[in-house]
């Protein structure tokens, strides 16, 4: 007869915390992975504990640094793979090179793709996700995908905060879906910022449309990278006689001067989620509150290994 296979969850050095604490609501010990570098910077991973015929969740963002995160999950994947589990997940909270989906200019890539043939290739035998910048990045990969969202944790946090007379508000065209789905739940108007973008990390608010006077706004984007888009479009709002301006992103990546820019904005509140680890300068932040999807990804995990519905989580 054979045995029930073992749940075991590893975690890379990207995100540590958020695996410690998608461990304490399944209550299990978080695997033991030994991981650091060469001299020259090559990674070097070794599992300390037997993984055979067991399922494996690898949790690993692959976010700032980048490069160095998804190399890191590309190598744990190969050492679980080459130790004959019964199957590996990759838990992504935040998969970078994301937001290169499709050919916008000639002869650009489409890493987005590229990143999905490396996981796979690499051993995984699923993904686990959140927010993808783009849903239909899930057809990019071969393997299945469980693709959750962030929205009932940031939408609950919206509403502990009792805001008068509150507007959702898009920064961008693109993320409208995004912001009325939130504005339906939470009941009130939408609000959408009419942006262009010259180039790469920077955005120009051209116009506002719908009524933000005398209201408390929240703007409803998915990355915050420079956090440009979040500071120009609060200072828009106030200047169109917003009372407040609030936000919510599900992915603090936070590069370059993005702290200081939030600190020294009309934002009264950034709400984040643990997709990634906040550094000591945005975790001193008092602009900034991070949100846990522990409970939200330990579910998904519970459900993965019982081979139960995850679908109801899809919202």
């Amino acid at each position: 007869m054979l045995k029930e296979r073992p749940l075991l969850i590893f975690s890379g050095r990207a995100n540590p915390v958020l695996t410690e604490s998608i461990c304490g609501y399944l209550q299990i010990e978080m695997g033991s992975v030994r991981l650091g570098n060469f001299s020259d910077g090559e990674i070097y991973c070794q599992i300390e504990e037997n993984v055979r015929g067991a399922d494996i969740f690898i949790v690993q963002p692959t976010g700032p640094p980048a490069n160095e995160s998804l190399m890191e999950l590309l190598i744990m994947l190969d050492a679980f793979r080459r130790a004959s589990p019964s199957r590996v997940c990759v838990v992504i909270p935040y998969l970078g090179y994301g937001r290169q989906d499709r050919k916008d200019a000639p002869r650009v890539p489409i890493t987005a793709k590229l990143v999905a043939n490396l996981i796979t290739t690499a051993g995984a035998g699923r993904v686990l996700t959140i927010d993808l910048h783009a849903a239909q990045i899930q057809g990019f990969f071969d393997i299945p995908v469980d693709h959750l969202y962030a929205a009932p944790v940031l939408i609950e946090a919206i509403r502990h905060r009792e805001l008068e007379r509150p507007v959702l508000v898009s920064p961008d065209a693109g993320g409208v879906e995004r912001a009325r789905a939130f504005a339906k739940r939470l009941k009130v108007d939408l609000a959408i910022m009419d942006k262009r973008r010259p180039e790469a990390n920077k955005a120009e608010i051209m116009n506002v449309i719908g009524t933000v006077e005398g209201c408390d706004c929240v703007i409803v984007d998915d990355i915050i990278d420079t956090a440009g888009t979040l500071v120009n479009s609060a200072q828009a709002l106030m200047d169109r006689g917003a009372r407040s301006v609030y936000a919510t992103g599900v992915h603090p990546v936070l590069s370059g001067s993005a702290i200081e820019r939030i600190n020294a904005s009309l934002l009264k509140k950034v709400m984040v989620t643990d997709t990634l680890a906040l550094c000591e300068e945005a975790v001193a932040s008092p602009k900034i509150e991070q949100l846990s999807l522990a409970v939200l990804l330990g579910e998904a995990i519970r459900r993965i290994h019982e081979g139960a519905s995850v679908s109801s989580l899809f919202v």
